[in-house]
């Protein structure tokens, strides 16, 4: 993995310090919301705003002070329930389709809920935490976190688009910058044996690893992600309309649901919402909120095809880990300026199927259900979006959806045999 400039002269920082930051990332993303939006529930994928903050504290909670801090006060024994997300093995939760019923606790309970928990774990993190298993947890919480920040501006995404006054999760969202149009150009890949996987270099997750070989067959990918203007191409070509560009379940997704362009964009093909309101659709951005089965049937569509998750990171490999991602302060997918668009701007649709490497192991514990029973039904995704935390991605780095999602910054790059 090839680390940033920026990274490599970035102050260590102790864990202490990293566990503020990231902490106080979550509060400066939710600043311009007004506690009423914090509550909603568009539909099951999408959690409460005040969910993802109560449930984040919740981790460190349960599995840091609780698990290692003999008399520590829990700050209300009702959450565990509320804000318990999947974890099985720790108890039963509250039902995820009827998060938005939770009104109460309320923002500011919730906010202090916080304050309780972070005053514990900075206690136990001064000035180092008490053993490398509780420094692996606290590692592990605020990657954990990273993810749900993530998750709170998709979901908040979705959740004021659903207001018919369209307001903006962020007024202050930084312009993106002017684009010109970009040739798209097939380059080279790597075939025969590659290693791919964590190298061990750094926080990963489990579903990264173990490292082993694959095989990789002759291929070209994409030089860029594909864009908007050419996705709105695929529309007026009545791709939409083409039964013989679609997998089965995607088919009759797309007629069951009634899609017939990317979520986010108006009829006419001329605005999309955006974190920071109503925006023009940028033709050379790359295209966002589709689903898998769109992805798919575009790749079709020009004549090509999805790239496989190793094509994609033996590629991403020797790119830096850099790009449009959450602390541009955008908030949006940007054009593509020079680079190859590997990291950040939008999640690219791998045609793999998330399942295990082989000799995977779950971790032991609760927390094993991190990702392992998740391996079924679901297509991985690479390289972060627009939204994703700087230091979060990572070129091994693995997520994954089911191929009818589209609330996540979801696009797509093209690749050939």
């Amino acid at each position: 993995m090839t680390v940033s400039a920026e990274a490599l002269n970035r102050p260590r920082e102790t864990p202490g310090e990293l566990y503020q930051r990231v902490r106080s990332c979550s509060l400066q993303l939710i600043k311009d919301l007004r506690a009423e939006d914090t509550v909603v529930q568009t539909m099951p994928d999408v959690s409460p705003t005040k969910w993802h903050l109560a449930h984040t504290t919740w981790f460190f909670e349960c599995f840091v002070l609780v698990a290692s801090e003999p008399g520590y006060p829990v700050f209300n024994d009702a959450f565990h329930y509320l804000f318990n997300s999947y974890y099985n093995s720790a108890g039963a939760m509250h039902p995820r389709a009827r998060r938005g019923e939770l009104t109460r606790p309320t923002l500011a309970e919730v906010l202090d809920y916080r304050a309780h928990v972070d005053e514990a774990m900075r206690a136990l993190l001064q000035p180092d935490p008490a053993n490398d298993e509780v420094a692996q947890l606290v590692t592990l919480g605020l990657q954990h976190e990273q993810q749900h920040q993530e998750l709170l501006l998709t979901d908040i995404k979705h959740v004021l688009s659903c207001n018919t006054l369209l307001p903006a999760a962020r007024p202050r969202v930084d312009k993106p910058p002017d684009s010109s149009p970009e040739s798209h150009e097939f380059l080279s890949g790597h075939s025969g044996i590659v290693v791919v996987g964590a190298d061990g270099s750094g926080f990963c997750f489990d579903n990264e690893t173990p490292r082993h070989e694959a095989l990789l067959h002759p291929h070209d990918l994409g030089s860029r992600l594909i864009t908007n203007g050419e996705y709105r191409e695929f529309i007026k070509a009545g791709a939409y309309e083409d039964a013989r560009l679609w997998l089965s379940d995607g088919w009759a997704t797309i007629n069951e649901q009634g899609w017939n362009r990317p979520l986010y964009w108006d009829a006419p093909l001329e605005t999309e919402f955006s974190l920071a309101g109503l925006v023009e659709i940028d033709d050379n951005a790359p295209v966002c909120h589709i689903s898998y089965y769109e992805a798919d049937a575009f790749a079709r569509w020009s004549g090509h095809r999805l790239p496989t998750e190793f094509e994609w990171e033996n590629a991403a490999a020797a790119q830096a880990v850099e790009g449009n991602l959450l602390g541009n302060d955008i908030w949006h997918p940007t054009a593509a300026n020079g680079g190859r668009q590997f990291f950040g701007d939008v999640w690219e649709w791998t045609s793999s199927a998330y399942a295990p490497y082989p000799g995977f192991r779950p971790l032991d514990g609760s927390l094993g259900e991190y990702n392992g029973k998740f391996m079924c039904n679901q297509m991985t995704v690479r390289g972060g979006s627009c939204v994703t935390a700087d230091d979060h991605i990572r070129g091994s780095y693995r997520s994954f959806f089911y191929p009818d999602a589209r609330w996540q910054f979801l696009g797509l790059r093209l690749a050939k045999d």
